[in-house]
């Protein structure tokens, strides 16, 4: 009875034994198998013949990655402001939009018995177009000085260098002597170097600033060279020479192209100095384009005309003269 008994027990024992035996040898496999993967990841990583590096971008010309931008902040760059830089226009940035809207509100009024019902939409219209015209003026203005500086700074640069003052020292240099629009550019990039950006982030953000293809060159130049070493001299100075003969072939466009642009202007101009002749020699005959219904058909068909002509001859000098 008794070994009867003891012999469920026994077996049991055993089978408890042998799962924890093979309960323990799996672990010690596992520890064995991991211990050897990590022993081969350092001999590879010992014996291979570099290690890849992750890849770091240094071209300006890759556009930066933007947040999104509020509501309010996306309805004032419908105007044609530019609300990372404001700070860059010669006024006061809400000074443009009232002078806008306040003349265009003049202008709607006096006509008002020719647009009728369509005054708010017009208007509305016709203030974003003067916005963004003025922005777009003022920001070109800046862009042609920074442009027609950017060949001296380049030499000064150079010059700098090749006595032996580093690259920093010479930026500091253009920064205190170049004026205004270049030399506050420099002082930006600077300021945000000695905070703790870094120099390729700073030429980079100066370069998105200034929205010249040439700027972006320059920054591109200066971060492989401080990736790689070298110095940039040779580059800045191909890169001088080639604004300064592009500046000498966009003056010489603009004389050759002197005369196709003054027939656009004198086109432009003179239907409405016809139209003020008329007015003050003949009112009874021009007043039908204001009181008429048929009038108001064909003097918007002639503002309409007129200013596509317009808009097409300015298009077609531009893209020539690009």
């Amino acid at each position: 009875m008794l070994s009867g008994a003891a012999s469920p027990t026994m077996l049991l024992s055993l089978s408890g034994l042998w799962l924890v035996a093979v309960a323990a040898s799996g672990l010690l496999a596992l520890r064995a198998h991991e211990r050897n993967r990590r022993r081969d990841a350092r001999m590879a990583a010992v014996v291979r013949a570099y290690r890849p590096e992750p890849a770091v971008e240094l071209s300006a010309f890759k556009p930066l990655h933007r947040a999104r931008r509020p509501l309010a902040v996306r309805a004032v760059g419908l105007l044609g402001v530019d609300v990372a830089g404001t700070d860059l226009y010669p006024l006061p940035w809400w000074i443009v939009p009232i002078g806008a809207f306040v003349a265009v509100g003049i202008l709607m009024f006096m006509m008002n018995d020719l647009v009728g019902v369509y005054t708010i939409p017009i208007m509305v219209v016709v203030g974003i177009g003067l916005c963004r015209a003025g922005f777009g003026w003022m920001t070109d203005r800046r862009r042609e000085r920074q442009l027609r500086q950017f060949p001296d700074v380049l030499s000064t640069i150079v010059r700098s260098v090749s006595v032996g003052i580093p690259m920093l020292e010479a930026m500091r240099g253009v920064a205190r002597e170049v004026p205004e629009p270049t030399g506050p550019e420099f002082s930006r990039m600077l300021e945000q170097i000695s905070i703790g950006v870094p120099l390729e982030d700073g030429l980079r953000d100066m370069a998105a600033r200034s929205g010249l293809p040439e700027y972006r060159f320059f920054a591109t130049s200066l971060a492989l060279q401080t990736q790689t070493g070298g110095s940039p001299r040779a580059t800045l100075e191909g890169l001088a020479d080639v604004i300064r003969k592009r500046l000498a072939l966009k003056a010489r466009g603009y004389a050759l192209a002197s005369e196709a642009r003054a027939s656009a202007a004198v086109l432009a101009v003179l239907p409405l100095v016809l139209g003020v002749l008329l007015w003050l020699t003949n009112r009874t005959y021009i007043r039908l384009l204001f009181t008429d219904p048929a009038g108001h058909v064909i003097l918007a068909l002639a503002i309409g005309s007129l200013a596509m002509g317009i808009l097409m001859m300015r298009a077609i000098i531009r893209r020539t003269l690009t």
